[in-house]
């Protein structure tokens, strides 16, 4: 043993999935699990109306607001529900950001797409809640918990796709 043999093997941990592996600073690694739902239907909201078990949520301007069926069955954490004043989780529907609104629902969650385009935020559409856009690192700030934890709660209920290898 001894300094002959410093660094000569490594465990890569979180840094084989893209996690970032240190506190701080730029995530070297690229992600590569992802997490999306898709949108069931969109509803136009009026300002006042509410929106999430509790009513947690209070609508401030017109919104289209879609329902994607992505939920904390399939690793989506209660934690990352938003209430009146709060910032959460911004989901993504291609370069669009689409904040999630109220509570995380066991099936479901709702996003505010009314700044997306149409043509994007549309029944069957995608929206990404973890991947190239949103790290595991970022989504577990949210949560308050860390990337691992976010990697190891993926629900049953997701699909697993395995590519390359």
């Amino acid at each position: 043993m001894g300094s002959d043999y410093a660094y000569d093997l490594v465990r890569p941990g979180i840094a084989l999935y893209g996690g970032h592996p240190q506190r701080r600073g730029r995530n070297p690694f690229r992600p590569v699990v992802h997490l999306k739902g898709r949108i069931l239907q969109i509803r136009q909201a009026e300002p006042g109306e509410t929106i999430g078990y509790g009513a947690t949520r209070t609508l401030q301007r017109p919104s289209r607001v879609a329902v994607v069926s992505v939920g904390y069955a399939d690793g989506l954490f209660r934690a990352l529900s938003t209430k009146d004043g709060e910032e959460g989780l911004v989901a993504r529907i291609g370069s669009h950001p689409v904040p999630i609104l109220g509570r995380v629902s066991m099936d479901l969650i709702t996003v505010d797409v009314t700044d997306a385009p149409e043509t994007e935020a549309r029944r069957g559409a995608w929206i990404e809640l973890l991947g190239s856009n949103i790290s595991a690192h970022e989504f577990a700030m949210h949560a308050g918990t860390i990337d691992y934890e976010v990697l190891t709660s993926l629900g049953q209920r997701a699909t697993r796709r395995y590519v390359g290898g």
